[in-house]
């Protein structure tokens, strides 16, 4: 068993949304095929992955460094003791040969994306779903029958009003979503403005969250902490800068309410110092830790092993990035949720073509890997790795 080849290709996003810091009209992502000599069904088995959005895609990390050394190795290294699989956690090691602790930025990210790939084909190879797979290795071997996801949305566009953002967020509750989320971050009076006009579509405040995108000091941060408080959101997200821990603990002390940030933390040593520092709450609080951002899987159950060591559930993360993947591990290890993209960032926002969002929860398909084959556009770019 061995991997023949691995396939990268940027892939523009070509949005007109923006958010408090940055706008995505020219964003990619990096799309990844992990071709095995497995053959299942008469065919290679092959594993995808993508990077989520909010990051630019890693061609050259992943080209330069994380391609040769997997290819470099012997198949030996990497696959298990039993010679059954290949072996997540050995094919991480190997791509972070050479690589300094510290420093995660862009590599954080292009592991994550290969990571996902690696596991999709680990699922395959094993014919079951990765998160019935999750559930057997590191849950108690029964997944979640369906997950929480809310809408995420509201982004600032060109020639977008009031009345736009009312209809977009009421097209997500038509959809099945309970909650949904809008970006907040320019101005005080603008943003208020616009929840006001939100709040007059949503049944109550606790079916809304708002998200800064880090844009804010803790000067203002504190001021929209003390304007939103009345209205009980269902979140408050990152306020200020993603590192700036002193920053959220401090806002706690102004901020009763649930708050959630981790989108932008990738790695175990970034999240344990945000539980240590930075003022989180694990009874009311949420992490939105985002595997394919932050190494991959195989960093993401080291997070969840921190959590735990710290007192917090598992129900506590709902990942960032409304894709697939976090979608099996929110099932497979019992998570709080996950993120989804309805309208935007597509094909990669969304889930499963066939399958319905249902009062604010999905259930996912019964196919092995993290189901890409279920979501036609999507798999027609991640089939084109490989044509």
């Amino acid at each position: 068993m061995k991997i023949v080849e691995i396939k990268e290709k940027a892939v523009p996003i070509n949005s007109d949304i923006q958010n408090a810091y940055i706008d995505f009209t020219k964003m990619d992502v990096s799309a990844v095929a992990v071709v095995t000599d497995v053959i299942k069904n008469g065919k290679p088995v092959i594993g995808y992955g993508f990077n989520s959005n909010g990051r630019y895609a890693p061609s050259g990390i992943i080209h330069k460094r994380m391609i040769p050394r997997i290819m470099d190795a012997n198949s030996e290294d990497y696959i298990t003791e039993d010679s059954s699989n290949l072996d997540p956690f050995k094919l991480w090691n190997i791509m972070m040969t050479g690589e300094k602790p510290g420093g995660h930025g862009e590599r954080a990210v292009a592991i994550g994306t290969i990571d996902m790939a690696i596991w999709d084909a680990v699922a395959k190879i094993e014919e079951k779903p990765l998160y019935q797979l999750l559930s057997e290795r590191y849950g108690d071997g029964i997944p979640d029958n369906k997950v929480f996801v809310y809408a995420a949305g509201g982004y600032y566009q060109p020639g977008k009003n009031d009345t736009k953002l009312q209809e977009e967020l009421k097209g997500y509750l038509n959809m099945g979503y309970s909650v949904v989320k809008m970006k907040i971050g320019n101005s005080l009076k603008e943003d208020f403005r616009r929840i006001e006009s939100a709040l007059q579509v949503v049944p109550s405040g606790e079916n809304l969250a708002v998200d800064a995108n880090g844009r804010l000091d803790l000067k203002t941060a504190i001021e929209y902490a003390k304007a939103l408080e009345p209205y009980n959101l269902f979140w408050y997200e990152e306020a200020g800068d993603p590192l700036d821990f002193d920053l959220q603990a401090e806002l706690a002390k102004y901020y009763k309410n649930p708050m959630a940030t981790g989108e932008n933390l990738f790695s175990v040593q970034d999240a344990r110092n945000l539980i240590r520092y930075g003022g989180m709450r694990p009874d009311i609080d949420y992490l939105q830790f985002d595997c394919a951002l932050s190494y991959g899987l195989v960093e993401y159950l080291r997070i969840l092993d921190m959590l735990r060591e710290h007192g917090w559930s598992s129900r506590r993360c709902i990942p960032h990035g409304g894709h697939q993947m976090s979608l099996n591990i929110a099932a497979g290890l019992k998570l709080g949720g996950n993120e989804s993209y309805p309208g935007i960032f597509q094909p990669f926002g969304g889930f499963a073509d066939d399958i319905e969002v249902v009062d604010g929860y999905v259930r996912l398909p019964d196919v092995p890997g993290i189901g890409f084959e279920k979501k036609a556009k999507l798999m027609k770019v991640l089939g084109s790795l490989t044509d």
